[in-house]
């Protein structure tokens, strides 16, 4: 099996975010890591490569930064990683990104594509199906439970529907999005995390993609980002303290007063 996983480096989810006073875009703390969604996808294809052999490339865009997730996969089992950093492919919609990414997997073979079911940063859960119809395969999104079956060439597997579950049967290639429940990510073991400081990170630029910078980037996105708002604060927390009866009274007076409730 020839299986490529997608990975984002993305903040960390208790990393402070602050929008710009001009609303231009935001500034975030320095404290990223792998896309948790995309951790599951690793493990899965880790999962399903002990059990038929064969190979696990991981595959980043993203910032040179980014070679840090890509050694995370390397540490946890991965073969091969490969960074898309150039400059022109930066700043992208979902649009631009999909059609960058999956260029980079047709540089290799493939039997399945897997990812997160969405990235924490921009939780639009859209990149993993566009990259599917650029490569002319099927998708199926938000799957808790994979079985391959390389000799008939297919995937079974189970998804999240409203209501209940969803058990679909698709050819290979295909590609699959992973939810939470397909499995728990390993923690890299030390000869991992040795083996990656090590590992030779591929980077492939737009030449050898096969795109040009009107395809990609900001250039190649069919959405724009006018302005950054930020959320409306919270109101301060306030605390009730007495007697029960005091304290309903108290409630009652602060729901027509300050919530103007009743």
């Amino acid at each position: 099996m020839e299986i490529v996983v997608l990975v984002k480096r993305v903040p960390d989810s208790e990393a402070q975010v602050q929008v710009k006073p001009d609303g231009s875009g935001v500034t975030v703390e320095e404290r990223y890591g792998m896309n948790f969604f995309d951790s599951l996808a690793v493990e899965e294809a880790l999962r399903i490569k002990e059990k038929f052999g064969g190979r696990v490339t991981a595959i980043s865009l993203g910032p040179s930064q980014s070679v840090e997730v890509l050694r995370t996969a390397i540490a946890m089992g991965v073969d091969d990683a490969i960074l898309l950093e150039e400059e022109a492919l930066l700043g992208g919609d979902e649009y631009a990104t999909a059609r960058a990414l999956a260029a980079a997997v047709k540089t290799l073979p493939y039997d399945l594509v897997l990812c997160g079911r969405e990235a924490f940063d921009d939780s639009s859960g859209v990149v993993g199906p566009v990259v599917a119809q650029f490569l002319g395969i099927p998708s199926v999104t938000m799957v808790t439970k994979v079985e391959v079956e390389p000799e008939q060439r297919k995937v079974k597997v189970e998804r999240e529907a409203e209501g209940g579950r969803e058990l679909i049967e698709a050819p290979l290639p295909a590609l699959l999005t992973a939810q939470k429940g397909l499995n728990e990510p390993r923690v890299p073991p030390v000869m991992g995390v040795v083996k990656a400081m090590k590992a030779q990170i591929k980077k492939l630029d737009l030449g050898s993609l096969g795109l040009g910078p009107e395809e990609v980037g900001q250039k190649g996105a069919k959405l724009e980002v006018l302005r950054y708002i930020e959320p409306p604060k919270r109101r301060a927390v306030k605390y009730i303290k007495g007697e029960p009866p005091e304290m309903v009274k108290e409630l009652i007076e602060l729901l027509k007063t300050e919530a103007k409730a009743l």
